[in-house]
């Protein structure tokens, strides 16, 4: 099939371009990229209108979490790839902290086929880099990649043994893996619910330093530097950290460094009368961070903007501030909250879609992220400012655990289209 994208602004983020232009798709991929409507394609093609709205290539969201196997009942792959097209994200790269974890090759073809199954969008699985994410034996790397995992991760938990993480970096070294770690000392953040400070005191709640990112992130630095491993730090929440991330990008380190949806928008103040909706892990930072963070996004120092899409239901939220659930979802807000940092902004909409598409498929090795020729038809058309107020109600996912419910937001995604095909269309 070939389709003909015309009347739209094109969103390229490797030439940092916005501008008038169309694009040809010939059986799922871009075929041609033009100026303006060509003469003459028209005829024998499928003519897409997008009726003057913005074009970009589709978000690559690392780190959702898709509760199967194990918690079904909070998000499943079918819904789950649901809100991802609704949200625009074409890709979702989805995370190993299951029950059991992702960390056998049966279990990383048991998720793939049931992915393949069940979501309309792509789905790349990371895989467990201990046993059990239990920080004492390493994974089967080899045989991991071998059946499709692009990364590894024992999420939130961090490796205490420094041994046992170094042997690990130094097997995925030798393989060419990419390892990605939770910058945090676990010691100084065990039991936090929230950032350390004035709030945290008056609020009486169990606080954490934001100096644990950093004490963390300086760890797995040094470990980088003595393997030469390929590393990605999930997140990257305040701005005592960055200087160590800048030293180490800057003495050729193969770092790269990510920071959730919710950090850049929300601060520790939005916990206000103990909300569990806004609390995630890391918590919610001070407002300074937060500046410091988004300014390390724009100029490339921060390279990947995620979700973070942790799925809980309402028991495990509708608890005391302290017992209750970390995390939020943002695949179907992730769009619309970046979003605020453009019409803020701090950023323009090529540097933002660098953050949210480009660099993610680069780090990974995708082929996505791109308007080129021969690059994949995963497209997103968005309305960078048709404004509306979201109601958690209509979201796709199984839990609905937004901290943005009932907030005015901007940013409406018109349609969505993986390999060419049209996944998700708006009302």
């Amino acid at each position: 099939m070939t389709q003909l994208f015309t009347n739209l602004r094109l969103l390229d983020p490797e030439a940092g371009t916005l501008a008038p232009g169309a694009i040809l798709v010939r059986d799922g991929v871009i075929a041609e990229v033009f100026d303006s409507a060509p003469e003459g394609q028209a005829s024998d093609s499928q003519v897409v209108d997008c009726g003057g709205h913005t074009l970009a290539p589709g978000i690559v969201d690392i780190g959702v979490k898709v509760c199967e196997p194990g918690e079904r009942h909070k998000e499943s792959y079918r819904s789950a790839g649901l809100a991802a097209a609704a949200g625009g994200v074409t890709t979702m790269v989805t995370r190993p902290d299951t029950d059991p974890a992702i960390d056998s090759p049966e279990t990383l073809e048991f998720v793939t086929r049931r992915a393949n199954e069940a979501a309309p969008v792509n789905v790349v699985p990371m895989a467990a880099l201990t046993k059990g994410r239990a920080g004492r034996e390493m994974t089967e790397i080899g045989f991991l990649m071998d059946a499709g995992a692009a990364a590894f991760t024992d999420c939130d938990r961090v490796v205490t043994d420094t041994k046992v993480f170094s042997r690990a970096l130094t097997y995925a070294r030798s393989l060419g893996a990419l390892v990605i770690a939770h910058p945090q000392d676990p010691g100084l953040s065990k039991g936090a619910a929230v950032t350390s400070g004035k709030f945290a005191s008056l609020r009486g709640l169990p606080a954490v330093s934001p100096m644990a990112e950093r004490m963390g992130l300086d760890r797995d630095i040094a470990l980088i530097e003595m393997t030469g491993a390929r590393y990605h730090a999930d997140q990257i929440t305040t701005a005592r950290a960055l200087p160590a991330l800048e030293r180490a990008k800057r003495n050729g380190l193969d770092i790269t460094a990510g920071v959730g949806i919710h950090h850049l928008t929300l601060n520790a103040l939005d916990v206000a009368d103990y909300r569990t909706f806004f609390k995630v892990k890391p918590p919610l930072r001070d407002e300074d961070d937060r500046l410091a963070v988004a300014e390390a996004v724009a100029s490339g120092l921060i390279d990947i903007i995620c979700s973070m899409h942790t799925p809980q239901d309402e028991e495990s939220k509708r608890l005391p501030f302290e017992e209750a659930a970390s995390g939020a979802v943002g695949l179907e807000t992730l769009l619309p909250a970046a979003m605020r940092l453009v019409h803020a902004e701090v950023m323009d909409l090529p540097t933002l879609w660098r953050a949210l598409s480009l660099n993610p498929a680069k780090r990974l090795g995708l082929s996505g992220g791109r308007i080129a020729v021969g690059a994949p038809a995963d497209l997103v058309l968005f309305n960078p400012d048709a404004p509306f107020v979201l109601d958690r109600a209509t979201l796709r996912s199984k839990s609905r655990n937004t901290p943005f419910d009932g907030m005015r937001m901007q940013g409406k995604v018109m349609a969505t289209y993986v390999a060419g095909s049209c996944v998700y269309e708006a009302n």
